[in-house]
């Protein structure tokens, strides 16, 4: 048996350090300065544009790719950064080909839109470059607010409110903060510990206490926060996952899509995490796909994905779609599992085949084996954890407006609230707008 290799086949060090240190470069290298201004001057710089539109932070993205064309990087980053802090870290993860760029009108009209993400990436890396943040805080409120998880809507809505003058404190579960940036986001897209970076620039603004390993429920309760703080915003995310309804799922080789990503941003040493040779991932969301690639720069073999509806279906978009196929991923449609196959530890997954008959999916009987050391599920994640207090509507906490939750004085955001698409973006929006909508309240 090789170093390192279990029962069913999963060995670390597949690959040499050269080779994962290739397979996880940046996947979008930043422009240089001339590239840039060449890029950006592609903009037709719409008085209307549609590109504004489709980006849920409200980006002026004309006027930051101007500043960009004109050689005033650290100026464009400062009109990205009014409305979405973490501006940085979204133009490496957002999905800008559905977005921003989808709306481009160069892409309407060429086929090829001006390429925002990498240039928003250019601009607030240049800003971030110089060690200084653009912000200064407003005079002291009196004011304190309590945030509730450290992601991307928490951290949004603490540095709004810092700028605003309010004293806040965080309380993140974890170990580090950044929500999803720091532990979900695939490792290709966001290099060099950039999301760790991001969460010590954005603290600099002052006014902000993060208090980690602090979790709400076993360390804190909503009673507690209420009495000590003015007001109290919600951002714990979507803590917990669906589960497989096939047999053999307890095998040895099954795991969670999003442990095995965690696993992978968290590691010091990717040539020691152990995968498969056969490796097959259930669902067809972004988790689904990251999971896949991740799998495949690993070393895995032959890695397939397994997806219940047709292809076109899929929550991943077709450039994620695309990105899996070019790295040797495989996508099976119209296929859902059945049963994990093994002698106690994971061998074979047997698939059975789907249609859709007046918009229901129904088994067609048929089915096929496809060999799995590993199975990596990525089925959704739910909400875990949320106060009982708060009304619950279609699964997550029940919001109007800028966040407003059914209780007064509490707000909510991201991924754990309604009305949200599971986005970086987006969750970056709602904490900005709920940290406005608790300043307006608490000052009047």
């Amino acid at each position: 048996m090789a170093h390192g290799q279990t029962a069913s086949g999963i060995v670390a060090g597949r690959l040499t350090a050269d080779e994962i240190a290739t397979n996880f470069s940046d996947l979008h290298p930043a422009h240089a300065p001339h590239e840039a201004s060449v890029a950006a001057d592609r903009c037709y710089f719409c008085y209307d544009a549609p590109c504004v539109t489709a980006c849920p932070t409200e980006i002026d993205i004309p006027l930051f790719l101007r500043q960009i064309q004109s050689g005033q990087p650290e100026s464009a980053a400062r009109t990205i950064f009014d409305q979405n802090i973490l501006g940085g870290m979204c133009a490496r993860v957002c999905p800008t080909e559905t977005l921003c760029q989808e709306a481009c009108v160069r892409e309407t009209a060429e086929g090829k839109p001006v390429e925002i993400g990498r240039l928003q990436r250019y601009a607030t890396d240049a800003l971030m470059a110089t060690g200084q943040h653009p912000y200064v805080r407003a005079a002291p409120t009196g004011k304190t607010v309590v945030v509730v998880g450290a992601g991307p809507a928490g951290l949004a809505c603490a540095h709004r409110l810092a700028v605003l003058g309010h004293e806040v404190v965080v309380h993140e579960a974890k170990s580090k903060s950044g929500g999803l940036n720091e532990f979900g986001i695939a490792a290709y897209k966001a290099t060099n510990d950039f999301a760790r970076l991001e969460v010590e620039w954005l603290l600099e603004i002052g006014g902000i206490t993060i208090q980690n390993n602090s979790a709400f429920g076993s360390d804190i309760g909503l009673s507690d926060l209420q009495n000590q703080y003015d007001a109290v915003f919600f951002s714990i995310g979507l803590g917990g996952v669906n589960s497989l309804h096939a047999e053999g799922v307890d095998l040895n080789g099954v795991h969670h899509a999003v442990d095995f990503i965690e696993g992978v941003r968290q590691s010091d040493d990717l040539n020691e995490l152990p995968i498969g040779r056969d490796v097959v991932v259930i669902g067809g969301g972004m988790t689904a796909v990251d999971a896949a690639v991740k799998a495949k720069l690993l070393g895995a073999q032959n890695v397939t994905i397994a997806y219940r509806r047709g292809q076109d279906a899929m929550g991943a978009s077709r450039f994620e779609q695309d990105l899996a196929t070019s790295r040797g991923v495989r996508i099976m449609s119209l296929v859902q599992p059945i049963s994990v196959l093994g002698e106690g530890a994971s061998d074979e997954i047997e698939l059975g085949y789907t249609r859709s008959e007046n918009g229901k999916l129904v088994a067609t009987g048929e089915t096929v084996r496809v060999s799995a050391d590993q199975v990596f599920m990525a089925i959704g994640q739910t909400l875990d954890g949320a106060p009982p207090e708060l009304t619950i509507e279609a699964g997550k906490i029940a919001v109007t407006g800028a966040g407003r939750t059914s209780m007064s004085g509490i707000w909510a955001g991201g991924d754990c609230a309604s009305g949200g698409d599971d986005l970086t973006v987006t969750a970056v929006a709602e904490g900005r707008d709920a940290a406005m909508d608790i300043h307006e309240i608490l000052i009047g």
